[in-house]
């Protein structure tokens, strides 16, 4: 009888141990694909990349190391005009709200409120980019690119799962790195950013497309290239969530496109017409064929500043990513980042029976669902 209780006691340790392993295994990421907003977002209808994070942290924002024990990961992203880096990481919660703590975040702003939480993070921990780091406007990017993102726009987050090796691998190599912008509107914008990050994740699954993006990386044609392997590869666990704008700041983002598809769905197509109706032509088909693709489950897990925990949240999967058809498939440097608590946060699970946010409450979870080239020097976009 007692050489049975130990082998019990040995049993449950090493199940322990093996869960232990498993948690540190495993972390989650997310593509993040933001919507344009304002004056140059209706020219430039493409909208922006970034990737977050939970493992990674940012030691300052040009230096990453590993997350300690409450904090909850950083954004990355490519920018221009923040004194000549390539890239920068900001705490999740910052780059969402302008605060340190999901609590602060307030649930509508107007402009000066905005204003003032911008100001006051830079302050604290932004300066040491550079002192006098130009704040931007619609000419030039500055150092409000990086936080308060949800003051100016709607995100949705593709989430996946990432191994520790892999998360330590990008550590190494964006240190390692020279990190000065050889930014161009073109060839090398926020969603190239995106891509070669992604591919060190899911290798030569992502590249430009010459059909509909005319050979340019956009923010929708990383997200789409993300969503068609999770439907070849169920292990990546992706879920789509939603992080709502914050209303009061700016009128509401719209959505993002693709290269051809702003051209023959904007204000573009009316000139292409009048000068060349057999381009406008060749433009619109090639959309038809080759530029709808569905993203955007029909409901999605709404995530706001009292439950991005569920962000997460382990073993997520999204059932309506199955392979699809043709037809489906054509439709700064700073101070060291500080823990966060999200008050409120909560599991997926608990926010399909109602847990609400401060901006609205959880839709159905993607569970139960079926299923831009930001980079510019530009401030809205």
């Amino acid at each position: 009888m007692l050489s049975s209780f130990r082998n019990r006691i040995v049993l449950f340790v090493l199940i322990l141990v093996a869960g232990s392993f498993c948690a540190e295994g495993h972390a989650q990421a997310a593509l993040l694909m933001e919507e344009p907003y304002g004056f140059f977002g209706a020219l430039n209808p493409t909208g922006h990349n970034a990737i977050y994070f939970e493992r990674i942290c940012a030691e300052t924002p040009v230096t990453l190391r590993r997350c300690q024990t409450g904090e909850l990961g950083a954004v990355i992203a490519r920018y221009q005009g923040i004194d000549g880096y390539d890239w920068v990481a900001i705490p999740l919660v910052p780059y969402l709200y302008s605060v340190e703590n999901a609590a602060d975040a307030p649930a509508q702003v107007d402009h000066d409120m905005v204003v003032k939480l911008r100001n006051r993070y830079h302050e604290e921990h932004l300066t040491s980019l550079r002192a006098d780091l130009p704040a931007g406007n619609f000419i030039h990017g500055g150092w409000t690119q990086l936080v308060g993102a949800a003051y100016e726009r709607r995100i949705y987050a593709f989430h996946f799962e990432t191994t520790a090796e892999q998360d330590d691998a990008l550590i190494e190599k964006l240190n390692a790195g020279p990190n000065r912008t050889s930014f161009n509107l073109l060839f090398d914008n926020c969603a190239d950013f995106a891509r070669v990050v992604l591919n060190s994740y899911f290798p030569q699954t992502f590249s430009r497309s010459i059909f509909p993006d005319a050979g340019i990386t956009t923010p929708k044609q990383i997200a789409h290239k993300l969503v068609r392997y999770a439907r070849k590869h169920p292990e990546a666990q992706l879920t789509v969530f939603e992080i709502p704008q914050i209303p009061g700041y700016r009128r509401h983002s719209h959505s993002a496109k693709g290269i051809d598809e702003s051209f023959v769905t904007t204000i573009y197509a009316v000139p292409i017409a009048l000068m060349n109706p057999y381009l406008a032509g060749g433009l619109f088909v090639n959309y038809l064929v080759r530029g709808r693709y569905q993203l955007i489950p029909k409901e999605t897990t709404v995530l706001g500043p009292e439950n991005l925990s569920a962000m997460m949240a382990t073993g997520l999967t999204a059932p309506g990513l199955t392979a699809p058809s043709s037809t489906q498939e054509n439709s700064a440097i700073a101070g060291i980042q500080a823990p966060v608590a999200v008050d409120g946060g909560s599991s997926i699970a608990s926010d399909a029976k109602g847990a609400g946010t401060k901006v609205t409450a959880a839709t159905p979870t993607a569970a139960n669902a079926n299923p831009g080239l930001q980079g510019t020097s530009a401030a809205d976009e």
